[in-house]
């Protein structure tokens, strides 16, 4: 039986402020719902490759049960960049009319600091194998895309993972790759339980699973600058991908557990 899985639209009502942290200039922003998002355009640098890498690991995420804001499509009027007195941001806005994505907005959450707080080895071990699986360059102690919010753990930003995905010629061999620089990873020391979360992971990450995650992706995002490649195999080739790397997942457990010896 396959999955089928849906995400909320919402329409932007209000472009609140933007967060100077991120590289690629997101935003605050309310939308028709009254909720508060925070708002990845697709105009920005790294274009709709980064909103997709967003969307599928997010919900890869929340797949595995670790907790993840809300991941919703966001409509961006034409009359938005009118009123925005920076040059910049209101560039950002025109270029990104249309279909965009947004997160749930956890207000008053704190950065993640490993001197304050100590991740139980089970988590750790969850987060690295997530990050593993999505090669994701950008959980470093210096950047560790993580919040505290009601005592609990988030996961924000997953922008820059499947960065194959920037050059399409040889995704068979990056799937089957370790991931090295899981050795810059801040919960690395911690993630002492691998063998355990990667049967644990393997079993809840089917290919069914995997498909619907991928098939949330909206059509538009996949036909942007399309050389070779229709929409559907575009698809494919994610679903794919991760289908692989979750089957060859020891190869990037044994890498991250190689890296973490030599920390110790």
């Amino acid at each position: 039986m396959s999955e089928s899985l849906e995400l909320r639209t919402v329409n932007v009502t209000r472009y609140v402020t933007p967060l100077r942290e991120g590289g690629s200039l997101p935003a605050i922003a309310e939308a028709d719902d009254g909720f508060m998002y925070v708002l990845k355009f697709r105009g920005a640098g790294q274009g709709v490759k980064a909103l997709i890498a967003e969307l599928i690991g997010g919900e890869i995420a929340r797949a595995l049960g670790l907790k993840m804001p809300e991941i919703v499509f966001a409509n961006l009027d034409t009359a938005f960049g009118r009123t925005e007195p920076d040059e910049e941001i209101q560039d950002l806005l025109k270029a990104s009319v249309g279909l965009n994505l947004a997160l749930h907005y956890l207000s008053g959450s704190i950065t993640y600091d490993p001197v304050v707080t100590t991740l139980d080895a089970r988590l750790a071990s969850q987060i690295v194998w997530l990050d593993c699986l999505l090669m994701n360059v950008d959980r470093t102690p210096r950047n560790t895309n993580m919040l505290i919010w009601h005592k609990e753990l988030w996961l924000i930003d997953h922008g820059a993972t499947l960065y194959f995905h920037h050059s399409w010629k040889n995704w068979k061999e990056q799937a089957q790759k370790p991931f090295a620089q899981i050795k810059d990873h801040v919960l690395l020391p911690q993630a002492t339980q691998l063998n355990e979360v990667d049967a644990e992971f393997k079993a809840i990450l089917t290919e069914q699973r995997i498909r619907a995650i991928v098939d949330l992706v909206p059509e538009e995002w996949l036909a942007t600058d399309l050389e070779e490649a229709s929409v559907a195999e575009r698809r494919k080739v994610y679903s794919e991908f991760l289908i692989t790397r979750i089957a060859s997942s020891h190869l990037f457990v044994k890498e991250a557990q190689h890296a973490g010896k030599i920390l110790i």
